[in-house]
């Protein structure tokens, strides 16, 4: 048994169970506090991508996780729309998950593995920063699931020793970048939930709210690698409405496979 392997394998399963904790913080709270949709439609758009670049290679370890990690970000993607008052087949047709994956696919297929790393890693990072700033700014960070958010770095970690050992420098490229964000993302999480109050970013929110009334919502605004983001390029929402329960349903998101 080979260090790629090892790697590549528990890569893998990190990644298929990665969102597992979010459907179940969603389902159990009601909650949708901190999440941003625009961040979790382009990670189904990741995982469509990684996918086809599993297959353009031939490593089942990032055809699997993210072939299952689509099905469990639909249900996330699902369940933030519901919550939002926008209908799924609006979010996803025409939307900015599937654009993402359709491009990185042509990019894999036209110009190799390292172009499309580098290019995967645009919308990794655009995901991730919209989760940042739905971190930094919203009212509460109930709705997101620390072990969704340990589970990414972990992922990430795992990616890039693999990328490193096969090689694989489109992996390489992306789970480096996109690692460092989700660092970001966990530590902010702890020091919101130590008490850190929410910053006010009202050129973004003001940005958002422009671009949100192109869609239909319901006064909100809407990225493992494989993972584990279009009408809001930024992802964060701005409502400060109260929570409401989400109704009951059950579930249908790279490391990405990166």
């Amino acid at each position: 048994m080979t260090p790629v392997f090892v790697f590549g394998w528990a890569a893998a399963f990190v990644g298929t169970v990665l969102g597992v904790p979010q459907v179940v913080r969603l389902v159990r709270t009601g909650s949708v506090e901190g999440l941003s949709l625009i961040a979790w439609q382009v990670i189904l758009g990741l995982n469509l991508g990684w996918l086809v670049h599993g297959v353009l290679i031939g490593q089942m370890n990032m055809i699997v996780p993210n072939g299952l990690g689509m099905l469990v970000t639909l249900t996330i993607v699902r369940l933030v729309a519901r919550q939002e008052g926008r209908a799924l087949p609006r979010t996803l047709l025409p939307g900015v998950g599937v654009g993402v994956g359709a491009v990185m696919i042509l990019v894999d297929v036209v110009f190799g593995s390292a172009m499309f790393g580098a290019f995967a890693v645009v919308p990794a990072v655009f995901a991730n920063i919209g989760q940042s700033l739905e971190l930094i700014r919203a009212p509460r960070v109930t709705g997101v699931s620390p072990a969704f958010l340990v589970g990414a770095v972990l992922n990430q970690a795992l990616w890039l020793a693999w990328g490193l050992l096969v090689p694989d420098p489109g992996t390489t490229i992306a789970a480096t970048a996109t690692g460092t964000i989700t660092l970001f993302n966990l530590i902010w999480w702890g020091l919101r939930s130590a008490g850190l109050r929410a910053l006010r970013l009202d050129g973004i929110a003001r940005a958002q709210a422009w671009l949100g009334q192109r869609a239909p919502s319901s006064g909100t605004i809407a990225a493992p690698v494989g993972l584990v983001v279009a009408s809001d390029p930024l992802g964060a929402r701005v409502d400060t409405e109260p929570e409401t329960a989400l109704p009951g349903c059950v579930p249908e998101v790279q490391p990405d496979a990166e």
